[in-house]
């Protein structure tokens, strides 16, 4: 049987998660402790610029873990074929599409506000700019966690698909609470949108082992609905 699903694309393979390469105890603690502290640092400037808040906070995750890769980009970074752009467009159009719906549902069945894109007071151009550095920094958010649950998991269990399911629901979990705000949003809300939601990007990274995919599909998700905010529609 084999160890990669029908959709993966099994001529890649996931770094870390079987020492391809090993990662050390310290390279994994200081690549866990960037992720609060890349949002620390961009809470703290993006209050001055947005864009370069967005920019630190990207490098804050990028640059160890280039560094720990030993600057190898092949590890996760591939130049998109056409087929991967397809792909990104096409996962971009299905989370549209599923948000509005859920987001319909939940609305009408227990009136929950959905929050499915950014708040119109804070949207403008600089927002709408710094975009192309906080949705690489938003998949490293995920990239990180994701790798070390399936090293954690692998290594005890020796099941790559049982490693990439646990992790991938603990991944969306997370990354749906890290956008929970009681004062304006919902719990489940958060958990199905932008929990859930995040099946979609995750799916592209799986498939194709490529953060490009991912990044491309919450690049135009974000990217779009940012634009309607911001012509008022």
């Amino acid at each position: 049987m084999s160890e990669y699903f029908k959709f993966e694309n099994n001529k890649r393979d996931f770094p870390y998660y079987k020492h391809n390469p090993e990662l050390s105890k310290t390279a994994w603690f200081v690549l866990l402790l960037m992720v609060p502290v890349s949002f620390l640092v961009y809470t703290l400037l993006s209050e001055k610029s947005e864009i370069i808040g967005s920019l630190a906070f990207c490098l804050v995750l990028l640059i160890p873990l280039m560094y720990y890769s030993k600057w190898d980009f092949s590890l996760m970074f591939y130049k998109p074929t056409k087929s991967e752009i397809k792909l990104a467009f096409l996962l971009f159009i299905g989370y549209l599409i599923y948000a509005t719906v859920v987001g319909e549902i939940l609305e009408v069945l227990i009136h929950t506000p959905s929050v499915v894109g950014g708040d119109s007071a804070v949207v403008n151009l600089e927002t709408f700019s710094s975009l192309i550095f906080s949705m690489m920094a938003e998949e490293l958010v995920k990239f990180i966690p994701f790798m070390f649950f399936m090293r954690f998991i692998f290594k005890y269990s020796h099941n790559r698909k049982l490693s990439v399911i646990i992790s991938m629901i603990i991944v969306l979990i997370f990354f749906g609470l890290l956008h929970y705000d009681p004062a304006t949003t919902s719990l489940i809300s958060i958990l199905l949108i932008q929990g859930l939601g995040s099946i979609f990007e995750l799916y592209g990274y799986i498939k194709t082992k490529n953060i490009l995919v991912s990044y491309l599909s919450h690049l135009l998700t974000d990217g779009v609905i940012f634009l309607l905010i911001l012509i008022g529609v």
